[in-house]
């Protein structure tokens, strides 16, 4: 039977409009069988047919759903109920549990007996769904990784005593780099660091041990320790993945990788600085590409004060709209979610960006690359040459770029791109300070957005109290919210203590009058521009963030961490 229904599934990808690979199909058929996962995986591998295209029809020939591992709900509760031998084994993965039934993802779900095993291990009626034996791979390195697994697997890594030699050649530490239980730990902390949602991995020479640390919802959280002996290990094979100088320790180093995680790739950023100690290296967790979350306006939680006006903003067929805050405050996912809403056939949408990590289908994605000297100023000039409608540039780092991006609004083009300032005004005075003159930024900016991300209140251990009346007058003018209660989290397992888990976003809004325009025609400052912009509804970014803490969705402390003292008054 299974091999009937997977020749449905070879008659489903001949008849795939426009498919132009029948030879390689028919070679991939004739080396891995009609009814093998190994033709499956051998089809995503050649493109033939995207993953989830490929996943879905082939779980369709076997009479059952696709579900993909990265992109459901999967939940603590039914991971733990299938050992991680057993998982690993059988490749299956416990996604969630509804009214006594487990749904685990299988990469053979037809097989009955497996099945009934699986059922009487887990104690609970199963219900079998398909997902790539890759996929399934992944998702149980990331949701069974756990600090003490590393710690034992750090240690005995130690043990091989193999990295304590201070004068190893370039030759024999990146030999070193490669051992298999290298790759294995290295791998290990990256999907932990997954699983725990952290941006930032800080791997950290101490006087008597190393750390690790990661940033997660904007806090850094001390993670594991382990023998100094080891450290150099590690920071060699993230040298080796970014293909940088292994044997460099004096000068500070940058560098990118990607691995694949579930059948896509996912990006990081490495930097890497001499200190007291040894080598410190940073690892910013960029984006799985094609996975991150495709978030809409509706769904950002923005204040409808906001909203609304910058709805109207990006409906404009000509301007420039900034949106602006520091690394890792969601500026690319503001910005998409606006493209998301403008996004239509009539429209020829191109970005640049640095990386790519959201892909939205019916735009052009660039992506600038400095090894072959490819920035954002050379590909802004290609594309206006597109004949576009709208541009996204990912970011604006120089004059040139500013320059071009400014002849783009004022020549028709919508563009979209971010700037690293603080306030949304600031970054109209940016674009004069770094040479764009005032007469290119007064017609062609029609909107600034600032946006910053909070901790958000744990929803597990979330709970009420009333503040003090210093507190409510230091930030309220309200008499009346003496009876409002206050929320904030008490610490659980489910946010590892800390009372917080997952971010929200809170913003201000800049739009741009003729009264504004006349103030950057004259090179007035940042405060004069906030002072007219106030005149139009403009609230600066603490007012936003004290309405969420009304709302019950982060904490007061959040948003004095997040936002300038100048605003408190």
């Amino acid at each position: 039977m299974p091999e009937a229904r997977n020749k449905r599934f070879i008659e489903f990808v001949r008849k795939v409009p426009g498919f132009g690979f029948a030879a390689e199909l028919e070679e991939l058929v004739g080396r891995h069988g009609p009814d093998t996962p190994e033709l499956l995986q051998a089809i995503i591998d050649a493109k033939l047919l995207g993953k989830d295209e490929a996943c879905r029809q082939w779980a369709n020939a076997l009479g059952f759903a696709y579900v993909d591992p990265f992109a459901s709900i999967v939940t603590e509760e039914a991971v733990a109920k299938l050992p991680q031998e057993v998982a690993q084994k059988t490749q299956s993965l416990g996604l969630y549990l509804i009214e006594g039934i487990l749904t685990v993802a299988m990469a053979t779900p037809e097989d009955e007996v497996l099945v009934r095993r699986l059922s009487q291990i887990a104690q609970l009626p199963i219900s079998p769904v398909f997902a790539s034996g890759r996929e399934i791979t992944d998702a149980i390195g990331i949701h069974y990784s756990n600090d003490k697994d590393i710690e034992e697997s750090l240690a005995a890594l130690e043990r091989l005593d193999l990295f304590n030699k201070p004068d190893y050649s370039q030759e024999q530490l990146t030999a070193l780099a490669e051992t298999a239980s290298l790759i294995q730990v290295l791998d290990a902390i990256i999907f932990f660091a997954i699983r725990e949602r952290a941006t930032d991995i800080h791997i950290e020479p101490q006087e008597l041990n190393s750390r690790i640390r990661f940033r997660v919802d904007g806090m850094l959280r001390e993670m594991l320790t382990f023998s100094r002996k080891l450290h150099r290990a590690l920071i060699s094979r993230l040298k080796v993945l970014c293909s940088i100088n292994i044997t460099e320790s004096r000068f500070p180093q940058d560098g990118r990788f990607s691995m694949p995680v579930g059948g896509a790739a996912t990006y990081f950023r490495v930097s890497m600085i001499p200190s007291i100690h040894g080598e410190k290296a940073v690892v910013r967790i960029l984006a799985s590409s094609g996975r991150k979350s495709m978030v809409t306006l509706d769904k950002m939680m923005m204040s409808q004060t906001i909203l609304h006006p910058f709805r109207r903003l990006v409906q404009n067929p000509n301007g420039i709209i900034f949106v602006t805050g520091p690394t890792g405050s969601g500026k690319t996912t503001t910005l998409y979610a606006a493209l998301h809403e403008i996004n239509k056939p009539d429209l020829n949408i191109s970005t640049i960006e640095d990386p790519i990590e959201i892909q939205l289908a019916g735009l052009t994605q660039s992506q600038v690359n400095a090894h072959i000297d490819l920035k954002f100023s050379t590909i802004l000039r290609a594309l206006l040459r597109q004949d576009p409608d709208v541009i996204l540039i990912g970011e604006i780092r120089d004059l040139e770029t500013a320059k071009i991006a400014t002849e783009a609004a004022l020549t028709g083009h919508l563009v979209l791109a971010t700037l690293h300032t603080n306030t949304a005004a600031q970054a109209i005075v940016r674009l004069l300070e770094i040479g764009v003159e005032p007469f290119m930024v007064a017609p062609s900016v029609i909107g600034v957005l600032a946006q910053r991300l909070a901790a958000r209140i744990c929803e597990h251990c979330k709970e009420a109290y009333y503040p003090t009346p210093e507190t409510l007058r230091r930030y309220f003018l309200d008499e009346g919210l003496v009876e409002t209660p206050f929320y904030r989290g008490r610490g659980c397992a489910k946010c590892r203590g800390t009372g917080y888990k997952g971010r929200i976003a809170f913003h201000e809004l800049v739009l741009i009058t003729e009264e504004i325009r006349s103030l950057i025609s004259d090179g007035r400052s940042a405060q004069e521009i906030t002072r007219a912009a106030a005149k139009v509804g403009y609230r600066p970014l603490r007012y936003d963030g004290l309405k969420k803490v009304l709302l019950g969705l982060t904490t007061i402390e959040e948003i004095e961490q997040n936002t300038s003292f100048e605003w408190a008054q």
